[in-house]
């Protein structure tokens, strides 16, 4: 027998050993899940089911703070320890999808009894799309809308919220006549969800050519920062952080402002912050859009499974179970968080409530933010040039045509690497 030969015969019968020792030893598959925050906490008692019904799997839950989440995952990923599966908040997916950190899942879906995408809010489930390939399962979500002091606008002489951008500046003018030290809306400048949701409403995408370049000078993008800017220039809305706001429940409840832009979370906040006596005031609607009722921005988190996991089919059997309806019921009953899937709204605790009925339209209505990696940083950017512009130190002219400008820079390498794959 020659040298190779007796190489591989050893190498062999090494391996059949130990692949026997593994079957008479009988250990359970071992998966790393990391999650963050509060669901963290939670997921370890949903999981304590799924591992009764599946003894030959055990799940050890690693808890992640959000703030440090990202850059611990970056870091696992160069040191090749990443987990089986993760928690992945929807805007990371187009960075850990370029970096080929994280498994394609279309083969996966719509097999019976499984995860089925029809069912799924449309614009959550294409969060999750990159170039027509699906990197995540949404696990929860949010997107914003209007919380409004009903009260305020029925003493204006509005019976219902408004639909458009129209309907909703008449109604903030009528409640600030009537209360003249007081606003109508309150459009934190440190932050810059709010001008995106009213963003995603118009036709025109935020970035052009694949995502190459801005196109924050198109016509749509200067439609909504002009009506943005108004609210401030109108005195509808106050120039101020939302630091400078020390409690914005109270605030609320005091009148200072009677619309406020926020996601799902805030239900559960409202109804323990505000006094007893102002639970009536206060209701939920979907957005006002530009024409009528308008998009939001897709939010929330996703699941996805690493590559370089060694059980990619155990991994996606939690996966498929945490996306039950059943289950995300029982998660939105723990946490608050909002469910994907349609089926999964059939829930008395959700349906029953009138403040999550107008997320559930809105959910209908909700918008991918572009789907690059640099996104966070570009978010950032709209957000310092937005402050500059209602501060008066740019026209509108002058924040499109710098927008675009950082824009171009910050997506200078993602051009390179797009031209260099073409060539490839």
């Amino acid at each position: 027998m020659n040298l190779r030969r007796r190489h591989w015969v050893a190498g062999s019968a090494l391996a059949l050993l130990l692949a026997g020792c593994e079957r008479r030893s009988g250990g359970p598959v071992e998966l790393r899940l990391w999650a963050m925050g509060r669901e963290g906490e939670v997921v370890k008692d949903l999981l304590a089911d799924f591992e009764r019904a599946n003894p030959g799997i055990r799940i050890k839950v690693q808890q992640l703070p959000w703030l440090s989440a990202q850059e611990k995952l970056l870091t696992a990923f160069a040191g090749d320890v990443t987990p089986d599966l993760c928690q992945l908040g929807n805007t990371w997916i187009p960075q850990f999808a370029a970096l080929g950190a994280i498994e394609p899942l279309g083969d996966r879906i719509d097999r019976p009894d499984g995860v089925a995408s029809a069912d799924y809010f449309p614009g959550i489930w294409a969060s999750n799309q990159i170039d027509a390939q699906l990197f995540g399962v949404p696990w929860y979500v949010d997107t914003r809308l209007i919380y409004y002091r009903k009260d305020l606008l029925a003493d204006a002489g509005f019976a219902k919220a408004p639909v458009s951008w129209a309907e909703w500046t008449e109604a903030m003018r009528a409640v600030k006549q009537r209360s003249p030290q007081n606003y109508g809306v309150l459009l934190p400048l440190n932050e810059y969800e709010q001008l995106l949701s009213l963003a995603l409403q118009q036709e025109a995408p935020l970035l052009r050519e694949g995502g190459r370049f801005g196109d924050f000078r198109h016509a749509d993008f200067r439609a909504t920062l002009q009506f943005y800017l108004d609210l401030f220039m109108n005195g509808l809305a106050p120039r101020l952080s939302a630091t400078a706001i020390s409690n914005v429940w109270d605030e609320f409840a005091k009148g200072f402002f009677s619309f406020y832009i926020s996601g799902p979370w805030n239900i559960g906040e409202f109804k323990r912050r505000l006094p007893p006596e102002k639970q009536h005031t206060w209701m939920t609607a979907p957005l006002p859009g530009p024409r009528g009722a308008g998009a939001s921005v897709a939010g929330g988190a996703s699941l996805v499974v690493f590559k370089a996991s060694q059980h990619k089919e155990e991994a996606w059997k939690v996966v498929e179970y945490l996306s039950q309806p059943a289950v995300q019921r029982r998660f939105y009953q723990m946490t608050g968080n909002l469910p994907p899937r349609r089926s999964a709204w059939n829930d008395p605790a959700l349906q029953d409530d009138p403040y999550s009925a107008a997320f559930r339209e809105q959910l209908e209505r909700a918008k991918s933010p572009p789907k690059v990696p640099e996104w966070e940083r570009i978010g950032t950017e709209m957000r310092i040039v937005t402050e500059a512009l209602v501060a008066g130190r740019m026209t509108i002219e002058q924040a499109v045509t710098e927008l675009d400008a950082r824009t171009d820079r910050i997506l200078e390498k993602r051009r390179w690497m797009l031209d260099q794959r073409g060539r490839a």
